[in-house]
């Protein structure tokens, strides 16, 4: 996807590498609906590094220990309510997070659930304890002392008042003071809500996105994308409205909203058609046209029942450097240029095996459910999730022929069957890998019960967390 591209190298060899919250062999007899599933991972959320510095973690054998993660803190971010004017039962599960730009020393997110997005910092506070202030008046005073039935009065100076009972000093000077002192430091994180951002949307929040200018984030539902300023809660400005005047003319829903990573005047949404729209907030202030609308010409001869739901975009996310968007529908991965919108660059089939049960799949509703993606730093890789705790991992760049398919558990490998590599074509026309069946071989192939709907990519490194029922599994390449 860029200069580095062309030398993307051989593969990477996933390893597993923790899990946090993994059922007992006690738990796993009991019934799942015992168990909260993940609704959503964020790597950065509740994790930290734990151990040396990163020159020490480059200088240990990886096969042999891997740099481990640890809880750092939680703190409960919504609890239930209910909307008496619509009569609706609001859900305390976080929809989704996003990290925002952190300020001395402290951390800033954003979260919503399906109402109501909040602002939170996250703060380490050092707790002091100091000893008391101790005057003891049998040494200081003598048998000048007062009476118990007249106890001493604090003054404004903290100093106990026993110079106002005319009383004498002892011989040989003033009286003996101990000042207080500090005893012991404890260090703990502090989570406060900043400020709460609600009554903007009359649907399911969806999505959040925090723009590059550190100042402004968007929200969308199925219908409207709010713009917001972080300083101010109780207004936000509506900047793209789909709802039609007669609601039997509905024929799209937005899907997913997100920001620009540079440029803090361009965003993109997708929509349940399979479209992704990128708009300019230059142009004008009601984003009610789009700049550029990337979406695939449909196939002759393809369609049917199924057509347009399989075609609803669940997520997109931007590569690091803007030029890429990379998008998920319930079939496949497409990755598109956003300097050309006559098709995607690259497609990757993520289940393509399952598309003779979609009667069945749509039967369980399944056919419904909502896949996130994730792009590596260095944009050479892309992965998503499916059924059965298994997810994909591909590589982008031009001429690999990187598609493997991982299980959530502590051998991720255990369910991979080796396919040949096929050539791709070039990325100027269409890329199309991973038309093998993921597991297919395997019995358990199709467990539409365990879904992998949530992933997330480390930043910076090959580190990728999947979120698998209450489980949240870590691997590392």
């Amino acid at each position: 996807m860029n200069g580095a591209a062309s030398s993307a190298g051989s593969p990477l060899e996933w390893r597993f590498s923790q899990v946090f919250g993994e059922r007992t062999a006690e738990k796993k007899s009991r019934k799942l609906t015992s168990f909260q599933p993940l609704s959503l991972i964020k790597v950065e959320t509740i994790l930290q590094l734990h151990g040396g510095s990163r020159r020490d973690a480059e200088q240990m054998d990886y096969a042999a220990k891997h740099p481990e993660f640890r809880y750092k803190t939680e703190f409960q971010s919504h609890e239930p309510e209910f909307d008496y004017l619509k009569s609706l039962e609001i859900e305390e599960k976080i929809n989704k997070i996003r990290w925002c730009q952190p300020a001395n020393g402290a951390l800033f997110l954003l979260s919503t659930n399906d109402k109501t997005i909040k602002y939170w910092k996250v703060q380490e506070k050092k707790i002091k304890k100091i000893s008391e202030m101790n005057i003891d008046p049998s040494k200081a005073l003598g048998d000048n002392r007062p009476s118990p039935s007249s106890p001493p009065q604090l003054l404004a100076n903290g100093v106990h008042d026993y110079l106002s009972k005319d009383f004498s000093f002892p011989p040989g000077g003033i009286p003996s003071l101990r000042l207080p002192m500090v005893t012991s430091q404890e260090t703990s994180l502090v989570a406060r809500c900043r400020r709460v951002y609600a009554h903007a949307h009359d649907y399911h929040i969806n999505s959040i996105s925090n723009s590059s200018d550190g100042e402004t984030f968007i929200s969308a539902d199925d219908l409207r994308v709010n713009l917001w300023n972080l300083e101010i809660s109780n207004q936000s400005f509506n900047i793209v409205d789909v709802k039609p005047t007669n609601m039997e003319d509905l024929t799209e829903v937005i899907t997913s909203a997100e920001f620009h990573p540079i440029h803090c005047n361009m965003l993109a949404y997708s929509s349940s058609k399979g479209s992704i729209r990128l708009i300019d907030m230059r142009q004008s202030a009601l984003c009610d046209s789009h700049t550029k609308l990337f979406e695939e010409p449909e196939a002759p001869g393809s369609r049917s029942f199924f057509t347009e739901i399989i075609a609803s975009i669940s997520d997109i996310k931007f590569s690091k450097d803007g030029r890429y968007i990379l998008s998920r529908d319930y079939m496949t991965l497409k990755l598109w240029d956003i300097n050309m919108d006559s098709g995607p660059v690259a497609s990757y089939q993520v289940h393509e095996h399952l598309r003779p049960k979609l009667c069945d799949l749509y039967e369980n509703d399944s056919i419904f459910d909502k896949f996130e993606c994730c792009l590596s730093g260095d944009g050479l890789r892309v992965a998503t999730g499916s059924y059965s705790n298994l997810f994909r991992v591909f590589g982008t760049s031009q001429g690999s022929t990187e598609a493997a398919t991982l299980e959530a558990s502590k051998n991720p490998t255990r369910r991979q069957i080796q396919t040949p590599a096929r050539p791709s074509r070039s990325i100027t026309s269409m890329v199309r890998r991973g038309s093998e069946s993921p597991g297919a071989e395997n019995g358990n192939a199709n467990d539409f019960t365990n879904k992998l709907l949530h992933m997330a990519w480390h930043p910076t490194e090959n580190s990728i967390a999947c979120a698998a029922a209450n489980s949240l599994y870590m691997y590392y390449a």
